[in-house]
């Protein structure tokens, strides 16, 4: 099937010309027909399979078959999504897809000033692209009006609930009206998601292409058994591979991720870490120079690479293995995008061993093991058996003195004193009778 099939408009088979697209990914195929029907819909699918095109596509042709032509341009189309990095990348999206139209789009997200949002605001927008926290403010300040919105989206919403968004979307809901169309978008489809979207949506169409647990055939996946404090020595090791074009490493917190950029420039490799404590203008620097390849090594939080989109990322490398394992496959989803090759590397130290077990269960296969490096796993079973030894000479000695041996040895002098004082007394006896 091509997009011509999809009975899309010409000014936006133009732009998706110009992008290079042929044809529609297996989300995109089954998800514009229905939007354009009008339909609500939950979209499931996993990272990199188009989902931002396969809403941005169909919702540009729908505000461009019912245009608006009086008065001041209103927001008709609103995408709520949870960070910053994915709200610049669907504002992208969006201006290459509608290239060829009059539609404006303007993005609004937190951590940086918002006059200049709102001097875009002012100017009349058609599409808003925004994180929770700063529409929830803009609205309060009567700066940006979402009581007339056509389209709704929710993109990422499982990221949203894990992030603490949840007040905050149940704010934008009362605020937006009851009549339009919504559209919700996520890479898992847990029991919260289930439930909003069932007071959410009316009669939804379920689209899900891939289960959460599929992992792109394309995508060679490794793992070395390495101690944690090895981990920094590993990774040097292996970005010293010169075939390593790019490289994104995941680390599970902030500090995590500093600390490895400060670990990785110690061994002279150039690396830039991108997290919620950077600012946004540190952050985008950053990530515009991996995709531009002026930087070969980005190290990233989960919550910060939601925004990262790079159609040819050669390497994910997980520093740390993460706490859930759906977040594994959102990983190295990162790479093998678009049909093309992409390679895993995992790094699990001996308590990491039960989070391996849990994505080995989930993608159901076992990841391949590299037995050859310079840092192989020492601390591995032996290791529990030394530390119960140790555990229970502390037991013991913690127990002898509750046997109150003590007292034993006090009255070993009492009866000394015992037999010293007769014959003393006895003596004293004889002297007196003398």
């Amino acid at each position: 099937m091509k997009f011509e099939d999809l009975a899309i408009e010409k000014s936006i088979l133009k732009a998706l010309k110009d992008e290079g697209y042929e044809r529609p990914t297996p989300i995109q195929e089954q998800a514009i027909p229905v939007i354009l029907e009008g339909r609500d819909l939950i979209g499931c699918a996993q990272t990199g399979t188009g989902k931002t095109a396969a809403f941005a596509i169909p919702t540009i042709q729908r505000l461009l078959q019912e245009p608006k032509t009086f008065g001041k341009r209103q927001i008709r189309a609103l995408i709520v999504t949870p960070t910053r990095e994915l709200a610049i990348q669907i504002q992208d999206s969006f201006y290459a897809y509608s290239a060829y139209t009059n539609l404006r789009c303007c993005v609004i997200f937190g951590g940086v000033s918002q006059v200049p949002q709102e001097e875009e605001l002012r100017q009349g927008v058609d599409i808003l692209v925004a994180t929770p926290g700063r529409l929830n403010d803009l609205v309060s300040q009567n700066i940006v009006n979402i009581h007339g919105i056509e389209i709704f989206i929710l993109d990422e919403a499982d990221r949203m609930l894990d992030m603490g968004f949840i007040h905050d979307i149940r704010k934008i809901l009362t605020r937006v009206p009851e009549e339009k169309q919504t559209l919700l978008f996520s890479a898992t489809m847990p029991p919260a998601i289930a439930k909003m979207s069932a007071t959410l949506l009316k009669n939804p169409v379920k689209v899900e292409t891939a289960v959460v647990s599929s992992t792109v055939d394309s995508i060679e996946q490794y793992l070395y058994y390495v101690d944690k404090p090895n981990k920094k020595h590993l990774l040097g090791w292996i970005l010293k591979d010169k075939d390593i074009e790019s490289a994104l490493v995941f680390t599970r917190t902030k500090h995590g991720a500093d600390r490895v950029v400060k670990q990785l420039a110690k061994l002279k490799i150039s690396a830039q870490a991108i997290h919620g404590d950077k600012s946004q203008g540190a952050r985008q620097r950053a990530l515009s120079e991996f995709k531009n390849r002026t930087l070969r090594v980005l190290v990233a939080t989960d919550i910060a690479a939601r925004g990262i989109d790079i159609d040819e990322l050669s390497h994910v490398i997980n520093y740390e293995l993460p706490n859930t394992p759906e977040t594994y496959v959102h990983r190295i989803g990162r790479t093998g995008r678009a049909g093309l090759g992409g390679t895993a590397i995992s790094f699990c130290d001996f308590d990491e061993k039960p989070l391996l077990q849990d994505i080995e269960k989930l993608i159901h296969k076992k990841i391949e093991i590299v037995q050859d490096h310079p840092y192989p796993l020492q601390n591995n079973f032996p290791a529990e058996k030394t530390t119960q030894p140790r555990v229970k000479p502390q037991a013991k000695e913690k127990a002898q003195p509750r046997v109150k041996s003590q007292p034993k040895v006090n009255k070993q002098p009492q009866t000394k004193l015992k037999t010293n004082r007769q014959p003393g007394v006895r003596t004293d006896r004889k002297k007196t009778n003398q």
